[in-house]
């Protein structure tokens, strides 16, 4: 086949990208890196600040269209998969459907149907914009809400799920919000995730060696700001069985040197699925404390192995289950075995892109 990825999460696409080429496909990968991020791509799309950013990037995608047509399959990271307008996307998503084989929507982050779901129907016990029947007023979920909510953002997103050929979620929460609306096109394939992990886990450092990632700009709208308060009172009490790492605003090469060696990882309290960062500690060997609700497990037909320790989304959940690591270090070697066989079984980039590829094919 002949892949066109466009936009960039968490290194899905890249990731994605290598499991097809080995798998004998031809495939392209154009994005702006994820920003700081910085992931590997073909073509970039990084947009420099300002208008004038905004139209060189605009004459840039122009520039690249004739070379997007006739592409088995094309698949959006979102539907913003390129950093302009949603104004300006509509034209050159329907160029895209127009010349191309198949169109596949990646529901794996802020959209439209997250947005709107989560708010009004609430099928999940806590989200990003619900906790239980209550609907969360913190400013980056309100921010969200303005954006997608009856605006240019949910039109696009509405036309490109409606006109889509398939749906594909990452996780069991976005899975369950696009599915109702659409189930013959929405389907469940985990992340992939590169095969760097170890024949066998680090023993538990002493102290044990605790890791948090921070995004500054949505550390209280992504709980980080309660799990470092959390993670900081407890080193606090127990100093010498506890150190923290903080990685802040880096390049993934460098946040990935800083999380190896770790013991723990901290990621992501209003999630029930671990997230691309959470599996990438995961395949390293390093326990995650976050998201991880039986939901997560069950989509996966997963029977056995429980490696992450799930946490309700407040500080007392958070505080509790990390202190009953910290009191009982032995628990640690099993976890982190179960974290490496988890990825293995469930989330290696060649079994994940044969997935894609199966489902590209039933589409057709």
């Amino acid at each position: 086949m002949k892949i066109l990825l466009l936009g960039e999460y968490s290194n899905m696409h890249a990731t994605l990208a290598d499991g097809f080429r080995k798998l004998g496909h031809e495939v392209t990968v154009a994005s702006n890196g994820d920003f700081w991020k910085n992931y590997p791509r073909d073509v970039d799309l990084a947009r420099r600040e300002g208008k004038l950013g905004g139209l060189q990037l605009m004459a840039k995608v122009y520039a690249q269209l004739p070379r997007w047509r006739g592409f088995d399959v094309v698949q959006l990271i979102n539907p913003m998969f390129l950093e302009l307008k949603a104004e300006r996307l509509f034209p050159i998503y329907r160029y895209l459907r127009r010349h191309n084989r198949r169109i596949f929507l990646g529901a794996f982050g802020m959209d439209y149907y997250w947005v709107h779901v989560c708010t009004y129907d609430k099928p999940l016990r806590y989200s990003d914009f619900n906790i239980g029947s209550d609907v969360r007023t913190d400013p980056d979920a309100i921010k969200e809400q303005r954006d997608w909510l009856g605006t240019p953002k949910e039109r696009l997103n509405r036309l490109i799920a409606q006109t889509a050929d398939g749906i594909i979620a990452n996780l069991y929460e976005y899975w369950r919000c696009y599915h109702p609306a659409f189930p013959e096109k929405t389907v469940y394939i985990p992340s992939p995730i590169s095969p760097s992990s170890p024949s066998s886990p680090s023993s538990p450092s002493s102290p044990i060696k605790l890791f948090l990632g921070i995004s500054k700009a949505r550390s209280t709208y992504k709980g980080t700001d309660i799990m470092l308060r959390a993670a900081r009172d407890l080193q606090q009490k127990y100093p010498d069985r506890l150190t923290l790492q903080i990685a802040e605003g880096l390049p993934f090469a460098q946040y990935q040197q800083l999380m190896d060696g770790s013991d723990v990882i901290l990621d992501q309290l209003y999630s029930y699925t671990p997230s691309m960062n959470s599996l990438l500690a995961m395949s390293k060997g390093i326990v995650v404390v976050g998201g991880g609700e039986p939901e997560c497990y069950d989509i996966l037909n997963e029977t056995e192995l429980r490696p992450i320790i799930n946490v309700l989304p407040h500080y007392d959940s958070v505080y509790h289950e990390l202190e009953q690591l910290i009191l009982h270090p032995e628990r640690l070697p099993l976890l982190k075995q179960q974290s490496i066989d988890f990825v293995r079984k469930h989330h290696d980039t060649l079994k994940v892109a044969r997935q894609y590829l199966d489902f590209y094919t039933r589409k057709g």
